[in-house]
């Protein structure tokens, strides 16, 4: 997709806008794991998450390319929408952004705050992807989609920070929604030459990398029904799964409990605020606690942007709670 010296530039876009975001060794975090672990902290981002790397890259190339671009329209729960919101009002682009009914409160709130207009259609990211497509091409308006090189090469600087401040990571674990996060940790690993174990984590209620990566070709399901929705994604994308294929070791599947058993974690052990796709990394870690011992191991926090009242019912409710404290 990239070499390294356009890795290089895409992280001086980036830093314009976004100062490197921090990797910590949290000592309750290792204690935790029984390992060393570095978390990469991509909530410390203008957007709360690791999306607004692509967008900025995305629409920088953009704007050279096409200087006379009317407009950008996509489709997403969230980060992504943020992301496209807050590089088109840094370069004058108004900016249109379909999401599901039912979509997160807070989320829609943020991306709106960045300028962009919010259009509610369908009951899943697919349907709400498919139905801007068709907006984009009755009004001419450019289609922003949810995987492409240009994204990739935006969020991969994040892993070339990481990769910079902790060389020695033997396994890194990384949420997968769409892909770009894990395709950029796996470009950006291997191009740097290092030989760290790459970990793909997703919902057991949102599988279809999952089951695509164990077949050998894309599969779809039906639902996706998790409330991890940074990870809710029905279609892969062929490209991205060829790249995770050829460079991820494997991928983990965490149920919803296991999410919100991570955040908890998070919050005791580190005082930072997870999302469910955010806090995956560290669900599939404690998941595989046993095959990690005395490793030097690498999670993405990949963003931050939970619902108050998600958070509440689903980490904080009496079982939550007392669910964490058997498990810590």
């Amino acid at each position: 997709m990239f070499d390294l010296a356009e890795l290089e530039r895409a992280h001086e876009v980036v830093r314009q806008a976004v100062p490197p975001t921090p990797a910590y060794a949290w000592a309750l975090l290792g204690a935790r794991l029984g390992a060393s672990v570095v978390v990469k902290h991509e909530n410390h981002t203008p957007t709360g998450a690791f999306k607004v790397r692509g967008g900025l890259t995305y629409v920088d190339r953009l704007k050279h390319e096409q200087p006379k671009v009317a407009g950008l329209i996509s489709a997403t729960r969230g980060n992504h929408g943020q992301s496209l919101a807050f590089a088109g009002r840094r370069h004058g682009l108004p900016v249109m952004i379909y999401v599901p009914h039912g979509n997160s409160v807070e989320k829609n709130r943020a991306m709106q705050a960045f300028g962009a207009t919010l259009v509610e259609h369908g009951d899943d990211f697919q349907a709400a992807r498919e139905e801007a497509g068709r907006r984009a091409e009755r009004e001419g308006l450019h289609m922003v989609p949810s995987f492409h090189a240009d994204l990739v090469l935006g969020v991969a600087t994040y892993a070339l920070e990481f990769f910079r401040a902790a060389a020695d990571l033997d396994v890194l674990y990384v949420p997968i929604g769409q892909g770009s996060g894990i395709c950029g940790c796996i470009l950006a690993r291997d191009l740097l030459g290092l030989k760290t174990e790459i970990v793909g984590v997703q919902s057991t209620l949102a599988p279809s990398y999952a089951l695509s990566f164990a077949a050998g070709t894309v599969v779809t399901t039906e639902t996706s029904n998790t409330l991890a929705d940074g990870m809710a994604t029905r279609i892969p994308d062929e490209e991205a799964l060829a790249i995770i294929r050829k460079g991820a070791s494997r991928i983990v599947q965490v149920t919803d409990d296991e999410i919100a058993f991570a955040i908890r974690a998070y919050w005791t052990d580190t005082h930072n605020v997870a999302e469910g796709a955010g806090a995956a990394a560290l669900a599939a870690a404690l998941q595989e606690k046993r095959k990690l011992a005395g490793r030097h191991v690498g999670l993405i926090l990949s963003g931050g942007n939970i619902d108050f009242d998600l958070f509440r019912k689903w980490v904080m409710a009496d079982g939550a709670v007392t669910g964490a404290r058997a498990l810590a």
